[in-house]
């Protein structure tokens, strides 16, 4: 079975959306800060259990995989048709949208791995020689932050697609009508030359 237009749309719609659950329930279950306790002549940091490192990379992955995804639906060819990068490419449109979905793409990406492995070097290096520390965690805000803009990410792929589709229509249509004209131009130089 091939895939369409609406296939491809529903795969880069789920990878998008689950990216950004995975991403607003790492920020909601991320502890504030962990417990002090102190030893001698350090501090050790124990943090409460939590799932939002596994979480903030599933969230990661899940946008990756919305991008190659919304990025090969872009340029494969639907129906056994292709079409040249250049056809698209003609539309500013696309353009614009293509190079938005890529900007979000690494902007999200930026603001859910940031948090992430943030979060991720405080649980293991969680021992300090300053006895003043608080035991932080990673920035609140950004996971969810890298949630949203991954959404973004995801429907601007989505607009892209939609406006690749119309372009591969206008082009096949104009291909089509070359080749009417062609026949039809034909045609009549062959009836002069009978007649």
């Amino acid at each position: 079975m091939a895939l369409t237009i609406k296939h491809m749309s529903l795969i880069v719609s789920a990878f998008g959306v689950l990216s950004f659950l995975f991403g607003v329930i790492a920020e909601n279950k991320k502890p504030a800060s962990g417990t002090p306790i102190s030893g001698k002549g350090v501090v050790i940091c124990k943090y409460p259990s939590d799932p939002t490192v596994a979480l903030g990379y599933l969230s990661a992955a899940f946008l990756l995989a919305c991008t190659v995804a919304g990025y090969k639906s872009l340029f494969i060819s639907y129906k056994g048709k292709s079409v040249p990068n250049s056809v698209l490419f003609k539309s500013t449109s696309f353009s614009v949208f293509f190079n938005i979905a890529l900007i979000t793409s690494g902007l999200a990406l930026s603001l859910l791995l940031w948090p992430t492995i943030t979060e991720q070097l405080h649980l293991t290096r969680n021992v300090h020689r300053n006895l003043e520390t608080s035991c932080p965690t990673a920035k609140t805000g950004l996971l969810g932050g890298g949630a949203f803009v991954s959404l973004d990410s995801c429907l601007f792929w989505l607009v892209a697609l939609m406006l690749a589709d119309n372009a591969r229509e206008d082009h096949f249509d104009e291909v089509e009508n070359r080749n009417v004209d062609g026949n039809s131009s034909s045609r009549d130089v062959n009836l002069k030359i009978d007649a």
